[in-house]
């Protein structure tokens, strides 16, 4: 069941005298249980390509389509909203909020989507104890690893119960013995529950584990290969 469609998508960047063009005429579907990789050199448009799918980042032109529903017809509160209740973001950077505790950095989107406290913590407490942190959920981030920080990260996506996840750099910051745990997670979760992985990176461990390879290069898709 195709999840995503993305029809040629263009973006451009323009400064007062430059013109540039970071994504170029890409046409790309993601079927769901995916767990797909764009690569491509710094600069290639794989973090660009990401966002857009994402409505993290206007069009210049194109559309995106995520379970039927066309984003270009959103406005910006229902595209706010469509994020929120139906795509998991997980970011090199990790993006946790640092005066939050764990548990309450995985409830913060529930609480967004409205759920009740009671279910907000029992999810939460789940979702903690499924990614290996079930003794750090009142650990700040600054008191975590790099590592067990990312994987805070992958609860929070989770939370909201995604129709997908994108992933974009997530081993960016992190060592192989991290990097190899965070894969083995995601890999799980990707084959026990089927849940939908795209990811943006350069990293070889990452993608060795993608089932499919997704290259870009200069805003265009050069190869789509299984893997």
């Amino acid at each position: 069941m195709k999840i995503i469609s993305a029809k040629k998508l263009v973006k451009v960047y323009n400064s007062s005298n430059l013109s540039f063009k970071a994504i170029d005429e890409i046409n790309l579907d993601i079927e769901k249980g995916e767990f797909s990789a764009i690569v491509g050199p710094s600069g290639s448009g794989k973090t660009t390509l990401l966002n857009m799918i994402g409505g993290l980042d206007k069009l210049t032109s194109g559309e995106v389509i995520i379970n039927n529903v066309k984003l270009n017809n959103l406005n910006e509160n229902e595209l706010i909203d469509f994020r929120l209740n139906n795509i998991g973001f997980i970011f090199q950077a990790y993006n946790l909020i640092p005066v939050l505790t764990a548990i309450e950095n995985v409830e913060f989107i529930m609480l967004l989507q409205g759920i009740n406290h009671l279910i907000r913590k029992e999810r939460s407490t789940e979702l903690l104890k499924y990614v290996g942190l079930e003794n750090k959920i009142n650990s700040r981030p600054n008191q975590l690893s790099g590592g067990q920080q990312q994987r805070v990260a992958v609860a929070r996506a989770l939370a909201s119960n995604p129709s997908f996840i994108l992933a974009d750099e997530p081993t960016a910051n992190l060592d192989s013995k991290s990097t190899n745990k965070l894969l083995d997670l995601m890999a799980k979760m990707n084959k026990e529950q089927n849940i939908t992985f795209l990811f943006s990176t350069h990293d070889q461990r990452v993608i060795n584990r993608a089932k499919r390879i997704i290259t870009i290069e200069d805003g265009k898709i050069i190869s789509d290969e299984k893997n």
